[in-house]
């Protein structure tokens, strides 16, 4: 009797803020090693997971773009964005379960690392009960934003707060006035929001704004010194704390 084919696995691949050094060594690994590679991507756009790995993949190894159906097209308090988002990561892994019932497996390159506000996560949630799924960490994009800054981000028992820049001005504003340290992701057309909000909690002046950690495109500026200016979705704003030390 021939024995049923062993299932591929999917694996999670944290790349960390942008710079290839900075990936791990397993992180390395598998992405020079992978035959199938996953990635998330706006319509028309190549995809920043993907460029982190440029010059890094197999030749030979086959793309599968994923690419999302809506980014601010639909408001996120509109009922139809997390329908259709349902919809796509749920068509993502019929994708990626496809090849591993093939025993294929399949590397999904995620900025960052895979548990903390990355879309893979929607597909691990998925998938895990079903097929192998392997997870690899890797160093945050806020890590590499606050080490761009020169200055350490918490000291002693100072409390770090991470905000989106998506929620709602008076809850940003209300956590920004009680936290000792402050990190805000997903600022893109958000900034205005988040400016006001840091005014209205005191903290505006001792505010930096982090575009492209760790990349050579890298900016690294107070946010009071970037009025007018339009930052990209994946900058970062940062507030050290000033805590106990010897």
């Amino acid at each position: 009797m021939r024995a049923p084919q062993k299932s591929g696995t999917v694996y999670g691949v944290g790349l960390g803020p942008g710079d290839q050094d900075l990936l791990s060594v397993r992180s390395d690994r598998l992405v020079r090693g992978a035959r199938h590679v996953a990635f998330f991507r706006k319509a028309g756009k190549p995809g920043q997971a993907r460029q982190i790995v440029n010059g890094m993949l197999a030749v030979g190894a086959q793309e599968i773009p994923m690419e999302y159906p809506v980014t601010t097209e639909v408001p996120l308090t509109d009922p139809r964005y997390n329908e259709i988002l349902s919809r796509f990561y749920t068509d993502c892994t019929a994708r990626l379960r496809a090849l591993t019932d093939a025993g294929e497996d399949v590397v999904v390159l995620c900025e960052g690392d895979p548990f903390f506000y990355g879309s893979f996560m929607h597909l691990y949630e998925r998938l895990k009960d079903d097929i192998p799924v392997e997870v690899v960490p890797a160093i945050t994009g806020m890590s590499g934003a606050w080490t761009a800054t020169g200055a350490p981000i918490t000291w002693g028992d100072d409390i770090l707060t991470v905000l989106m820049g998506t929620l709602p001005e008076d809850v940003l504003a209300q956590n920004m006035a009680n936290a000792d340290a402050i990190v805000v992701m997903k600022i893109g057309r958000n900034i205005d929001k988040v400016r006001r909000a840091l005014k209205s909690a005191g903290r505006y002046e001792a505010a930096w704004l982090v575009e492209y950690a760790t990349m050579p495109n890298q900016s690294v500026q107070r946010l009071a010194e970037a009025e007018g200016k339009v930052t990209p979705y994946f900058s970062i704003i940062v507030v050290h704390g000033q805590g106990r030390r010897p």
